[in-house]
């Protein structure tokens, strides 16, 4: 079966279009201010112009308030949520999209739990776990802990990139894989060469996730 891939952290339109032109299904814009792919709403919305139909784009989010949110969701016309910091449920439903929720992996982190605890999220993103800057840290985690499944799709994130993509899919058998700075140059600046080794490496991997 085919591994979908998101893209995450794009912060420049001649990005998405030479993603989006590898096949990849997914592009993430990222809406925390700390982090150094962030976009205001005037630039995300240049940047959402780029992506093409077929091709998901997923506002990331960390802690947010409300109207932040719903100005997103109105003034940038995105397909999906991702909430990466503490959100509750009751707080991620209330939007009416689809929405994935990211769990920070490290000891003592039952993720099947937070599967049960958002029981309408579409999907789990995996992440290791940082509370400072909530994802994009570079590191992976480790992926015994989720190599029987959650319950729920995996969305692999965590230290991805070119050279550990294929292990990664082979062991944890994921429904997609996210990657952020294993395929930049610099903070929100994608290199072309690895996000096409990226794409290569997941596509040359195959599974049976029924084993």
């Amino acid at each position: 079966m085919r591994v979908r891939i998101k893209i995450c952290g794009l912060t420049r339109s001649e990005d998405v279009r030479f993603a989006s032109g590898l096949g990849v299904d997914a592009i993430g814009l990222n809406f925390f201010p700390p982090s150094p792919r962030f976009l205001d709403v005037a630039a995300a919305r240049g940047v959402r112009a780029s992506i093409p139909a077929f091709v998901t784009s997923v506002a990331v989010f960390v802690n947010p308030g409300e109207d932040e949110v719903r100005r997103v969701i109105e003034e940038v016309g995105v397909d999906m949520l991702q909430f990466h910091g503490t959100e509750a449920a009751s707080f991620c439903e209330r939007f009416g999209l689809p929405y994935l929720k990211a769990v920070g992996m490290r000891d003592g982190i039952d993720p099947a739990a937070a599967a049960r605890a958002h029981p309408a999220a579409s999907g789990l993103l995996l992440d290791a776990h940082d509370t400072e800057r909530w994802g994009g840290t570079g590191r992976t985690f480790d992926w015994s802990a989720v190599e029987g499944g959650v319950g729920r799709p995996i969305v692999l994130a965590g230290g991805l990139g070119p050279e550990n993509v294929g292990e990664a899919i082979r062991r944890v058998k994921p429904f997609a894989v996210d990657v952020c700075g294993g395929v930049e140059s610099a903070g929100g600046i994608k290199d072309e060469s690895r996000l096409k080794a990226f794409v290569e490496s997941v596509e040359s991997v195959g599974f049976d996730r029924t084993e």
